[in-house]
């Protein structure tokens, strides 16, 4: 087996974890600009911080967002994403873009719906296939 440098080590576990996140504005709205990307990035850089997760990519058009986020086993995804929401539309908010100000009203920047896929280091054949070949004692 080869080794793998994403490999993460816990007290009692050893994991592998990604998921794919995608936020929506609300309203889908057009409000993100190139400046507006950048500071959601470092925003979520520090919640994932916050949570031991890692945001290993992240990128955006002008209605919505991905990130891809390794994480650890003992945190549930749901909750990631009420932080990662809550924070960056509390601190982008603040920072009244205009671009925001003028297409989104009250307190919100996000729809509450969210996609969340999980990724794995190998396709899902590849891994039945691997359980498949275990030699299962009689």
């Amino acid at each position: 087996m080869q080794v793998n440098n994403d490999i993460r080590t816990g007290r009692h576990c050893v994991f592998n974890l990604h998921v794919h996140l995608v936020f929506v504005t609300k309203y889908r709205r057009d409000v993100f600009s190139g400046r507006v990307l950048i500071d959601l990035e470092e925003i979520f850089k520090n919640v994932c911080l916050d949570f031991e997760a890692e945001l290993v990519e992240f990128n955006g058009e002008h209605d919505h967002i991905h990130l891809l986020v390794n994480y650890p086993p003992k945190i549930a995804i749901s909750n990631l994403v009420n932080s990662l929401k809550g924070v960056s539309s509390r601190l982008i908010r603040k920072k009244n873009y205009p671009e925001i100000k003028n297409k989104l009203w009250g307190n919100m920047l996000w729809s509450p719906s969210y996609f969340a896929g999980s990724c794995g280091g190998a396709p899902l054949s590849i891994i039945k296939q691997y359980i498949e070949q275990q030699q299962r004692p009689h």
